[in-house]
Parts: structure tokens; sequence; C-alpha cells
């Protein structure tokens, strides 16, 4: 079936636009598939293309670039109810159309209303009550009681949201029809297989918390899948068993037991047990998918977040991404490395996002920052009178940090005596207060980052050997933003449509030149760089796109240092410039304005130009 895209925000709200064939082009012009009447949008913007038996989204270098889910992207393979943002215009992708014939065909059908009524109190239903039951269609005491208690469990199964709910009651509508002292489920875990989740019913007491004394015996009917009546322990108790399977899986089994000769279980009391096991059954293996299906949402919702924080398309970006998305469920010590302004916070609070400890804090420490002994109070606290100024008891960061993760920034400018302190953290799991006697146990899990190569301070001396290794346990490497140049279009557009509302004016995008600067640009400062750039474009410059005029000047080109070469490629491309120029003004007499309108150059662009080659003074 066609795919189609829903307007559900926008100037073009309301559209509903079916994909026919296996490309539809977007943009403002009338020659694209789909036009939009919008100023945001570019006049080619974006294509959707058949790509095997879906759809993927590619942007054609648009102004104000196309976004999946909030997130920038250059192509990115689309599922079914993505949001899709293209310009102003929000859209939700479909892939498939519904039935009409279908749709109407489920409508409910009108009937004529019976005048007349007959209603049942839930109290007064025969088949829910043993006596009426056996007086109603001449049953003995026991069918009566038997039939019961199965129209019983069957009604109240749907109602029950959890394993230990459905054990229970499978429990003790057995021991309430059939002789027995104990009741027992034995479940095997979705994952290994394994037949080690397991509830217990004693009939005088309710809910046992002792272990399983007939595990090996309900494994055994399990697997057989068959309902058995067995003696066990040498002759001295009996047992009933059956197994719980549903559409050809194995889900567990379910016994009871009895030890009293009075109370002996026959063929009829097994197929009993076989009936309520098989109607249980179902509501188990709904339960456990269900369970799965919510642990599922949330692995999914956690990388979506990560995925939403994580902007980049790059193959290191997504070697990195995928990092995350391991290391997050361990609670194992992670060590970022990278560069300054690489974004290792972010990665480690990706991490955190990601892992079980979502619900605890996030406490971030930059070591650099702080003298030692600062940090010392800092990170473990102190108790009151414990130095000048201690004039009460301070909780740490450690203590702050309980039940999440702590965040070491710069790790590597440790001291030796912290370094000290911190190593007994990560190997006694406690520690003490500045001034305190008592140990304070460390709940915590511990992310550093450091833009330094500790291995090398490892071998050297500077840094602990030992610590290295107890914060080296997984290593995740942050690339710099040069080595991941096609996500600076991605990156910038994205740190552009947050700073864009503050900026008080429309912003559209970039120009190609001001786009071709900030990929050509070496980025030392990273993606923290990048982003004050852009923020500074943002608020300095007056048109609707980003300028390469409205760039901060260090992106462009500067004379070399003396004796410092560039290379034989940049070399040219200088000296081209400066000919260009030198013509340019030439021509002009030296006029700028009249240079800059034959070079296709804003006059402003230009004085950065001729500044940054070193040709003032040429021309007035």
């Amino acid at each position: 079936m066609a795919a189609q895209l829903i307007a559900v925000g926008g100037p073009m709200t309301g559209l509903i636009h079916r994909i026919e064939g296996e490309r539809l082009s977007i943009g403002r012009e009338r020659s694209n598939s789909l036009q939009l009447d919008d100023a945001t949008v570019s006049r080619h913007h974006c294509v959707l293309e058949a790509a095997g038996e879906g759809w993927k989204i590619r942007d054609l270098e648009s102004h104000n670039g196309t976004y999946v889910n909030l997130v920038p992207v250059r192509e990115r393979v689309l599922a079914s109810r993505d949001e899709i943002r293209i310009g102003a215009c929000d859209f939700v992708f479909l892939d498939g159309e519904e039935d009409e014939a279908g749709r109407e065909a489920a409508k409910p059908q009108s009937k004529p209303v019976s005048s007349t009524r007959t209603v049942v109190a839930l109290n007064e239903a025969k088949y829910l009550d043993p006596a009426k039951l056996a007086a109603t269609f001449a049953l003995g005491a026991r069918h009566g009681r038997e039939l019961s208690a199965i129209l019983r469990l069957t009604a109240a199964l749907p109602g029950l949201g959890c394993a230990a709910a459905v054990s229970r009651k499978l429990l003790e509508g057995a021991l309430e029809s059939l002789p027995g002292e104990r009741g027992e489920v034995l479940l095997a875990d979705p994952e290994t297989g394994e037949m080690d989740e397991w509830y217990g019913w004693e009939r005088e007491t309710g809910a046992s918390a002792e272990p399983p004394l007939a595990g090996e015996n309900l494994r055994k009917v399990a697997t057989e899948g068959a309902a058995m009546l067995m003696e066990v322990d040498g002759g001295t108790s009996w047992m009933i068993a059956a197994p719980l399977t549903a559409g050809g899986e194995t889900l567990g089994a379910v016994g009871l037991e009895t030890s009293s000769p009075a109370a002996q279980f026959d063929r009829r009391h097994l197929e009993w047990l076989a009936a309520a096991a098989a109607i249980a059954s179902p509501a188990f293996q709904c339960i456990r998918r269900m369970e799965w299906i919510q642990a599922e949402y949330r692995r999914l919702l956690d990388e979506i977040n990560i995925r939403h924080n994580m902007v980049g398309e790059s193959a290191a970006m997504q070697e990195v991404i995928r990092q995350i998305a391991k290391t997050a469920p361990a609670d194992a010590t992670v060590l970022i490395e990278g560069e300054t302004g690489t974004g290792k916070e972010l990665v480690a609070r990706a991490i955190h996002a990601g892992s079980g400890r979502r619900g605890g804090p996030f406490v971030a420490v930059n070591c650099a920052t702080l003298s030692e002994s600062l940090l010392e109070s800092d990170l473990f606290g102190h108790e009151k009178g414990a130095f000048t100024g201690a004039i009460a008891q301070k909780r740490g960061k450690i203590e702050t940090a309980e039940g999440g993760t702590l965040f070491l920034d710069e790790v590597g400018e440790l001291a030796a005596p912290m370094q000290a302190k911190l190593l007994r953290v990560l190997q006694e799991r406690e520690f003490e207060r500045v001034g305190g006697l008592k140990p304070i146990r460390a709940n915590i899990r511990l992310i550093t980052a450091t833009n330094r190569d500790l291995s090398e301070g490892a071998k050297s001396g500077t840094f602990r050997s030992d610590l290295y290794y107890r914060l080296n346990v997984i290593a995740i490497q942050v690339p710099p933003l040069r080595e991941r140049r096609e996500d600076i279009p991605l990156l910038a557009s994205y740190f552009l449509s947050r700073i864009a509302g503050k900026a008080q004016r429309k912003i559209h995008g970039f120009s190609p030149a001001a786009r071709r600067c900030l990929c050509t640009y070496d980025w030392p400062g990273n993606v923290r760089e990048l982003e004050n750039a852009i923020e500074r474009s943002a608020v300095l410059g007056s048109s609707e796109l980003i300028e390469v005029e409205d760039l901060p000047e260090t992106l462009l080109e500067r004379e070399p240092a003396e004796g410092a070469g560039q290379g034989q490629y940049h070399d040219a491309v200088r000296g081209t410039k400066r000919n260009l120029i030198l013509k340019a003004l030439e021509e002009a007499q030296g006029n700028h304005q009249e240079a800059a309108r034959r070079l296709g150059l804003n006059p402003t662009y230009l004085s950065r130009l001729i500044r940054n080659l070193g040709l003032r003074g040429i021309g007035g």
C-alpha cells in the first residue's frame, strides 16, 4: 500500500499527501511533487525515496535542515509514525494506508433494541456457586465444587497483572477443590529457559517462603509436557503436577503435594489440575510478553534519548552511540577519553540515562577547577570543625550521588593524594568525610573523563597505574570534530534551531559559502567551539541566512606564521585568492565596493579577506 505524509503542524496542517510512485520531492518550487508554501522551506528541500521494502528521506542541502524525530539528518531510513520537520511544517510519516472498506466493515451495525431484559447479579450466577450449580444440574457436591472452581479461575485471570498473582489464584483454586497440603508453581526464565522462578502456597498458612520441595519433579513434568501423579520421598507423600504450556512454549509447571494417607489423589484430581493449568497458561504467557514489551519499550526509549542528544551520522559517532548502548546497562566504571570540547560529559549523561541508575542523581565534578583541599571537601564532605571555616557538617558529592552516577571530569588533573583516596573508594566502596572517623558506603557508579593520555601518565609515574586500571574498565574514545566533518552541517543546524528563538529574528539556515567555511575549518575547540560560533553568528548577523561575514574571524583564512608552511594545496588556494582580489582591486581602481561587486562578495567579507590575507593598504 502507498505511504502517506500527514501534516500535523505549521502552515500545511491538515494536509494528507499520498505518496505515489517511488520518489517524492519536497520544496517551495512548483516543480516539486509536494510544494510547501512556506518561506522557511528551501526551493528543493528534501526527497523521499523507496528503499527496499521501506522509505528513506534525504536532505538536499537545504538552508533550514531536515529533521526526523527532532534530530537533523542528511539521510535516514524512515519508520512508520516518524515525525518529520521540513521548515516550519511538521509531518507524520505512515508506511501504508488504512483500508476504508475494512474500516467501514468494522463499524457496528445497528440492531433492533429489545424492550425487555433479564438481569443476573454476579452473586446469583449459578456457575460461580458450587451448591447452586450442583442443585441446578443434579451434580454431586464434588462435581459442583470442581466445576465452580474452574469457572471462578477463568473469570479471575484476565484481571491479574503479574505472574505472582496468577500463581496465587491458580494454587488457591486448586487447594480449594482438591486434596493437598501445599501447592507450587515453577516458571521458566523467558531469556535463559532455566526454571528458577518459584511460588508456593500452603493450605493453612497461605504464601510460603520456603524453597521448592518438588522442583525436580516439576521440571520433569514441564520437560515431558504431560500431567503426572507420582509418589515422592519414598512413598511417604504423593504429588500431582501438570505442565504450563501455551502456543508450543514451555512456561513451567504447577503441582500439589499431600502426605496424608486419608487424602489421596486420583485420576480425576489430575485431570482437573491439567485443565486448570491449560486455562492459566495463556495468562502466564501474556504477562511474560507484556513484561518483555515494557522492557523493550524502556530500552528503546533510552536509546532514542541517547540518539536525540548525540547528534551525528558519521561512522565514528555511530560507533560511540553503539558503545554507549552496550555500556549503559552495566554498572562498570567507564573512562571517557577525548579532546576538550568533544562532548565527554554528554556521553557520561547518556550512559547514566540508559542505566539502571537513571532514577538516581547525576553529579558532575570538574577536577581541574578546585584546589586539592577544596576538591577533597567537595568530594568527600567534612565534619563540623574539621578545619577553619567548617561551621557545619557538609555532605560531599559522593554522598550526593548515592544510588546514581558520579562523573569526574578532567580526572587526570588529580593530585597524588587525591588519586590514592579515589582508589580506596573504588576498591572498598566506602570513604570518610574530612575530619570524620566513621566509614560511609559509596553506592555509586563512577564515570571519569580526561583529555590527557592516562596510559602514558601511568607509565611515566605522573598518574597512579593501579588507579588507571581501576578507571579503565570500559574506555570510550570520543572523536574530535575534524575527524567527523560530515557531522558539522547537522550539528550546526541543530545548534541554530536551539539558538534562533533567542536571537529574536528569523534565521532560515546557512548560506552555501558559510556552510563550506564551517566544514573546512579544523575546530580545535571541537563541538563546544562550533556551538559558540553558531550562537555568535546568530546574535550578530542581520539577514535570514548566516553569511560568511557573520562567522568568527578565527574561521577565516589567516596568514601563516613565518616559516610555517601549510602544504602545496592550501598554499595554491591562498595564492589564487590573493591574485583574484588584487586583480579585482586593480580593475576597480582600489574601490573596495566595486571590487566586491566584481567578485560577487559582500563588501564586509572582502574587507575581512583583505585583512586576513595580509593585503591591507591596497586600494582605498
